[in-house]
């Protein structure tokens, strides 16, 4: 009288035949940028001369977006950086660069090939770090 309960077959699918995740242009600026402020903290907290003026900009062209299996991504990248002065401005865009590309290639699955770093503004201190008066 019991009927018998049967498991219906299961077949799984590949991960890459199930779909994609597409990461958007503006996401992997927002990588970007958010690399490049924690290159120039760091190298802040080492160095010991504070981060100066604004936050990174970036701007992104993704060459090709990662595939299914989220690989072989291509992105070229431009990040616009205020540096205090004076401090070692090739160290410190080297560090920027280094960063940005690998926390690209970690969180969003894109080689970057070329990371161009643009210092707009370099910030001094006239007083040495001393407050009020008049510079002459």
């Amino acid at each position: 009288m019991a009927q018998e309960f049967r498991r219906p077959e299961i077949s799984w699918v590949p991960a890459a035949e199930r779909g994609a995740t597409r990461i958007a242009d503006r996401v992997v600026t927002k990588i970007a940028a958010r690399a490049a402020r924690e290159a120039l903290d760091e190298d802040s907290e080492t160095s010991g001369v504070p981060r100066a003026g604004k936050d990174p900009r970036a701007k992104v062209a993704v060459r090709r977006p990662p595939d299914r299996n989220g690989l072989n991504g291509e992105a070229r990248v431009v990040v616009a950086v205020e540096l205090p002065y004076p401090c070692d401005i090739g160290a410190r865009c080297g560090s920027v660069r280094g960063r940005v590309a690998s926390r690209v290639r970690e969180l969003a699955g894109m080689a970057v090939r070329q990371v161009t770093v643009e210092v707009t503004r370099l910030h001094t201190d006239p007083l040495g770090g001393r407050s009020g008066g008049r510079v002459r």
